[in-house]
């Protein structure tokens, strides 16, 4: 409405701009039993409690099946894998890893100083995303963690940008889908996902992403047009 009434616009697009950085929706999670933070434990090096470790070890073993939710146009994977350019460092995070202060991981332990600030980030959501799925593929994968017992492995401190593809592979982090279409692949295999959107919400939001990535893979681009019509 702002945008409107000055005669701009605003946009949702996750990257309007090939050499701009795209428009995350990074966000927060905490998880409270009554008045307590059940993410903090003043005992731990990083005030982090067994329930956040398992939470964020759902967050990263289920990441490749809710990216599809989180990231859920085609537009949405030229943010999380941008060009690269030699003098800007992208904080867009497209490997499956945590880290403690670190923006380059996809999920991210903020410093905090009271108990009940403790909280994890989650960077890989984009401004396209609907919130109301994003949410509850989130808290779902974060709490099937913790039912699980599932054990977090190690955090990322470096750049994970910087580090080498055979770098990464070696370390275990492993990439986001590159595209709609394989996201929509591994979300299809998703127990997990299919349990927390219900079988309706699930097949529809299939159907319909499948549509748009079949819409969109017909489609000549003006960047085809350019490469090779004169060729």
């Amino acid at each position: 409405e702002v945008a409107l009434s000055t005669g701009v616009q605003a946009t949702f697009m996750p990257k309007p701009f090939t050499d701009q950085p795209g428009s995350g929706m990074h966000t927060h999670l905490s998880l409270f039993e009554g008045e307590r933070n059940a993410f903090h434990d003043a005992g731990d090096p990083m005030k982090l409690s067994k329930v956040a470790k398992s939470f964020i070890a759902g967050l990263l073993m289920h990441a490749r099946e809710y990216t599809a939710v989180t990231n859920q146009w085609v537009n949405s994977y030229k943010r999380l894998f941008p060009q690269a350019l030699p003098d800007r460092i992208t904080e867009s995070p497209a490997y499956v890893c945590w880290g403690h202060l670190n923006r380059s991981a996809l999920v991210r332990v903020p410093a905090y100083g009271k108990p009940n600030s403790a909280r994890v980030e989650v960077r890989s959501l984009d401004s396209a995303t609907n919130p109301y799925l994003a949410f509850a593929v989130m808290l779902g994968a974060g709490l099937k963690g913790i039912e699980e017992g599932y054990e977090l492995p190690p955090g990322a401190e470096d750049d994970v940008w910087s580090l080498t593809a055979a770098e990464r592979k070696a370390m275990g982090y492993e990439a986001l889908p590159e595209n709609l279409a394989e996201a929509i692949d591994v979300m299809a295999g998703s127990e997990l996902v299919a349990e927390v959107l219900g079988e309706h919400v699930f097949d529809f939001f299939l159907r319909n992403k499948r549509a748009e990535w079949e819409q969109y893979r017909r489609e000549v681009t003006p960047y085809e047009r350019q490469r090779y019509l004169s060729l």
